[in-house]
């Protein structure tokens, strides 16, 4: 007779069981991973053999997964599932998932599973709610957040630190230290991860006063010295541009380590104290400072903005002696450096010996063969992405760039309209392409495109929209979009955006609006908001606005060459020519290096370089007889305007030199040497005059050829006597 015991020990035995051909065909094509990791919470409880304590950790196990795999909405689901079968959710659990939901900044799906947890866990501990007010952080939910820290029973320090770290990151330092405050009137003693919390968001000269506050208390606490809050201290006088305060700080460090030398470093780059750079670094190799690898990128940095190759060699063999070489980490500055030296043989070796480049390595070597042939960065970087070695949308992306800033606009179009669901950083490229080039209209309506299509434009978009309409006058536009970036993309205006703003209205003739603008804004103005005004008032000849505008931007940058010849030309068109020839002897005392003004064209492969009044190419006699057959007025005597080309010259000077500016001399190389069917396309690193601007219209007109003339702010398309800009740059 059968019975259980029979068919349990007939089960158990340990002679294997032949199965039929048919049940071993049934179970190989069944599909295990249909079935789902939870279907046992289905089960009748009473079956469950389990023992009490592995109870719930398979299926704790596949939260974690779900977590890991940013799949939030199976897994509020399979949360729900465990709620209904009584299996509890170990709180690991729970913070892997707001940490991906923190991460990914998905606030609703994060909120979702703070309900869960609510209604799940009565007491939940204080680590655990401490990951939830992280997660609402993380999300930018700061009304989350602070009802979230209201109502915690007991809140850490790492509670504080967690609060007000994020409101000072979002730049909120109103509600930071409002709650700093509030911490020190419960009488709980702040610890270094609160202070530097607060200090290492002090990033503009506006906090320097606030700075210097937190940092009296610092030393009151008797929290220093102490290598890292010393660090954080110095490198808060950095951002705040009171190098003195920095190197005070620094020089009376008991301890010094990496971050603390190349936090001055920075500091001395940013001033344009290149040297004092280089100086530090041989101090520290002096001293023995382990050196880390962000070191050599800003070292290299510095060699590269001094044109300084011999020590930038010397850096290269130090990192060759310590095997960095091949780190992506090393070498891609290296290639940068080695690139902006103009040495791209150089580059091409150590980008060779860089074992897994990156997105930003091959930009860097890209960039490099762009400016000396548009094929050579083309190939590169088709190459680059037909192997594999740099991502599909980010190839496409950097090639959108690629070709707008080699002129090609066209080209640029072509390789964004090939991309099936352009990302932000795509469709930020094109529009600041078509920003660059001068196409306002093209840029706002690839803007509203962008919207359409459900892509969240970032800080970098906007940028790129403010300059569309600044170049060609866009105010009401300009002024819709600054309202909305907060109140319909969720993003908060940074001074850059403001500063574009100040731009648009000054370049616009509104003076008063632009000052008014400087005065209210949610930030202290920094040298470019002034600059921004002084250039409008040097254009529209408002000596009263530029005189305060002058004297605000030396305060905060003394040493802007721009500046001086912005100055110089608000006096010369008022007629106060003693106080511009002032301006030319303050220069001349504070001796103040310009940049020299360079203009280059590329001609089958090979780049040719002129600068003001040059005479050393091969065919200087046929460029300079070219100019001669165009017979154009030589200076207009109403402009006595100077650019970065004239600064060194009296107005006398400068008739004479005019002839021989940079650009002029790269479009007839280009007329000379191209055929006659081919559009020229000169590259400046300066600001073009009006007189080269009415040139190359003139020259346009004669020879019915098109000239297109990047300068440093944007590009020029001549065509029958008409520029792109319409005259308005």
């Amino acid at each position: 007779m059968f019975s259980i015991n029979s068919w349990s020990s007939t089960t158990t035995s340990s002679t294997p069981q032949v199965l039929p051909p048919d049940k071993i065909s049934a179970i190989q094509t069944t599909n295990f991973t249909q079935i789902p990791l939870w279907v046992s919470l289905k089960c009748n409880p009473s079956s469950i053999t389990t023992p009490q304590i592995q109870q719930g950790r398979l299926e704790n196990v596949h939260l974690v997964s779900l977590s890991k795999q940013g799949k939030l909405k199976e897994a509020h689901d399979f949360l729900e599932e465990m709620e209904e079968a009584g299996v509890s959710v170990d709180p690991h659990s729970y913070k892997r998932l707001l940490e991906t939901c923190g991460k990914l900044r998905l606030l609703s799906d994060g909120r979702l599973i703070h309900n869960q947890l609510q209604r799940t866990l009565k007491n939940p501990s204080q680590s655990l709610e401490n990951h939830v007010l992280q997660m609402y952080c993380d999300c930018g939910s700061f009304i989350d957040a602070h009802n979230l820290f209201d109502e915690m029973s007991e809140k850490s320090l790492v509670s504080w630190v967690i609060i007000i770290s994020a409101y000072a990151q979002e730049g909120l330092l109103d509600k930071a230290c409002g709650l700093f405050s509030h911490m020190q009137a419960l009488e709980i003693r702040p610890t270094r991860s609160i202070y530097s919390a607060l200090l290492r968001h002090l990033i503009d000269p506006s906090y320097l006063d606030l700075g210097k506050q937190i940092h009296s208390q610092v030393v009151k606490s008797g929290l220093t010295p102490h290598v890292s809050i010393d660090t954080t201290i110095s490198n808060m006088y950095v951002k705040c541009g009171c190098l003195e305060s920095a190197e005070l700080v620094f020089y009376h460090m008991a301890e010094k380590n990496a971050v603390s030398w190349t936090g001055l470093m920075v500091g001395y780059i940013q001033a344009e104290r290149q040297e004092h750079a280089l100086l530090m670094f041989a101090r520290m190799v002096k001293e023995g400072t382990q050196l880390d690898e962000f070191v050599f990128s800003i070292i290299l940095k510095a060699c590269a903005r001094l044109e300084d190759v011999e020590s930038g060699r010397q850096i290269h063999g130090h990192i060759v002696k310590l095997g960095l070489e091949s780190k992506v980490t090393v070498g891609t500055p290296l290639v940068d450096f080695y690139v902006k030296c103009g040495n791209m043989e150089s580059a091409r070796l150590v980008f060779g010996r860089i074992k897994e480049p990156n997105d930003v390595s091959w930009s860097a070597i890209i960039s490099g063969y762009s400016q000396i042939d548009l094929n050579l960065g083309t190939q590169t970087h088709g190459d680059a992405i037909k192997r594999g070695l740099v991502s599909y949308q980010y190839g496409e992306s950097a090639m959108i760039t690629m070709y707008s800033k080699c002129g090609r606009l066209d080209y640029a179009f072509r390789v964004f309209e090939l991309i099936d669901n352009p990302d932000a950083v795509a469709w930020t490229a094109i529009i600041s392409g078509c920003a660059y080039h001068g196409r306002a209209s093209e840029a706002l309506f690839l803007f509203r495109r962008m919207r359409v299509f459900g892509v969240r434009p970032n800080a970098i978009t906007f940028i790129a929209i403010f300059t569309a309409c600044s170049h060609c006058g866009l105010i009401t536009e300009a002024k819709k979009y600054l309202e909305s970036m907060s109140s319909e993309c969720g993003l908060e205006p940074t001074i850059d955006h403001y500063d574009c703003m100040i731009d648009i209205y000054s370049r616009a003739g509104l003076l008063e609006e632009a000052l008014e603008l400087i005065k209210t804004m949610p930030f202290e103005p920094d040298s470019m908001s002034w600059k921004s005004l002084l250039g409008g008032c040097s254009i529209h000849q408002n000596f009263k606005l530029g005189k305060i505008a002058a004297e605000k931007l030396l305060q905060l940058d003394p040493e802007d060459t721009a500046a001086y010849i912005l100055m110089f030309n608000l006096y010369a068109s008022s007629g106060k020519w003693e106080a511009a020839a002032n301006v030319r002897k303050m220069m001349a005392e504070r001796d103040l290096r310009k940049e020299v003004s360079c203009s280059w064209i590329t001609v089958t492969g090979k780049v040719h370089r002129f600068i003001v009044g040059d005479r050393h190419h091969p065919q200087t006699e046929e460029i300079y007889s070219k100019l001669k057959e165009f017979k154009f007025p030589i200076i207009n005597n109403k402009n006595p305007f100077l650019t970065e080309d004239d600064v060194s010259y009296s107005l006398l000077e400068r008739k004479k030199q005019l002839l021989d500016h940079s650009e002029r001399l790269a479009i007839a190389f280009g007329l000379i040497s191209t055929r006659s069917s081919a559009p020229i396309l000169v590259f400046k690193n300066l600001r073009a005059c009006k007189d080269c601007h009415d040139f190359a219209k003139h020259v346009s007109v004669i020879t019915g050829r098109e000239i297109v003339v990047r300068d440093s702010s944007r590009f020029h398309h001549f065509k029958s006597g008409i520029c792109s800009c319409s005259d308005y740059w």
